[in-house]
């Protein structure tokens, strides 16, 4: 359908299907890009701006660039990086359940394609009501309140008609988790694991603090994160714990057939835990030789799920006297999870 057909809709709607970002290539150069977008981000890096400069080409740029372009390497395809790959297959199906009364764009909050891109597309097609999907399940600071705020700043910039609806959190949303059961039950039928990792991208602590208006809840109780509640509503670690349990109910685990934990930390604070890369260490020795991993704070598998866990995790599980790892593949483009992503924007 062309543009010009598609500015005859008088219903048209746009719809953003949104997610972080990724480097334009697996070279130094556009990783240390990629990188500096990123991080120069004080949702991400919450601290006053010197400060978080010095960190962030003091101690980060001169050298972690080089070796994440060779992990961005390890699981490049001849169509680029994954996450880019399955957004844009997710926007195409998502615009095919939605009809001809939307508009699909897919966006990342940093790098390309850009939210910009997005809405100024829409301008152009003189579509004023744009619906965002923020894919992140878990609402946090550093991924879900940054792309909102970058929305809103944006679409004020392009044009002072646009009327932003934005999806929430869906940790627990059955579409949501009824995908992950699928995807993990296809996986996982032919491999007798011993345990299920429930690994979720970590965050430094004060960042659940933040969310926390209380400011005497989370992380203040070992069983913070048993339920949610008006005190902990917004934190990323409960909504984990959340998800986690719900996945593991349809799959019928007992508490004690899975465990929940976080990885990719970066600096020396301390950050949510346990960390995942201590369980390899330690479930060997507790007599757990195989196990499945399911990372469900991630729709698409990127570099936290192909590199860090099938390839990076599996090797060191091994390592530390483990015999197998499978990793249970991310929702990506399935047409399962198109049509739930379809429903969200109709719903």
């Amino acid at each position: 359908m062309s543009d010009n057909q598609v500015s005859l809709n008088k219903n048209r709607r746009g719809a953003i299907v949104l997610n972080l970002g990724t480097p334009q290539a697996p070279q130094t150069k556009e990783v240390r890009e990629y990188l500096r977008e990123f991080l120069m981000d004080p949702y991400v890096i919450d601290v006053p701006h010197p400060l978080r400069w010095l960190i962030v080409n003091g101690a980060v740029l001169p050298t972690r660039p080089a070796s994440s372009a060779r992990a961005y390497r390890e699981i490049w395809t001849e169509r680029g990086s994954p996450l880019l790959v399955h957004l844009l297959d997710l926007a195409q199906k998502v615009q095919v359940h939605l009809g001809d009364d939307w508009v699909v764009q897919p966006a990342m909050r940093y790098g390309q394609p850009s939210i910009e891109s997005a809405l100024r597309r829409f301008h152009d097609l003189g579509i004023t009501d744009v619906t965002v999907f923020p894919l992140y399940p878990q609402y946090s600071l550093a991924a879900t309140e940054t792309s909102i705020q970058e929305c809103r700043r944006v679409a004020q910039a392009v044009s002072s008609e646009f009327k932003l609806e934005f999806v929430g959190a869906f940790y627990r949303h059955s579409g949501f988790i009824e995908a992950f059961v699928e995807q993990a039950r296809k996986t996982l039928q032919d491999f007798n694991y011993d345990h299920v990792l429930f690994s979720f991208h970590g965050l430094p602590e004060r960042h659940v603090k933040k969310t926390d208006l209380t400011g005497e809840h989370c992380l203040n109780r070992s069983d913070c994160c048993s339920t949610i509640s008006e005190a902990n509503q917004n934190c990323y670690r409960a909504q984990c714990y959340q998800t986690a349990h719900a996945i593991a109910q349809q799959l019928e685990l007992k508490l004690s057939d899975y465990t929940v934990c976080f990885q990719s930390r970066l600096g020396r604070n301390p950050w949510i835990k346990p960390y995942t890369d201590h369980l390899y260490e330690s479930l060997p020795s507790q007599g757990v030789k195989r196990v499945a991993v399911i990372c469900p704070a991630f729709v698409a598998d990127c570099l936290e799920t192909l590199e860090e866990i099938q390839i990076r995790g599996r090797e060191e599980f091994i390592s530390k006297g483990g015999e197998d790892l499978r990793l249970v593949p991310s929702l990506n483009s399935n047409e399962s999870w198109a049509r739930v992503v379809a429903g969200f924007f109709e719903g």
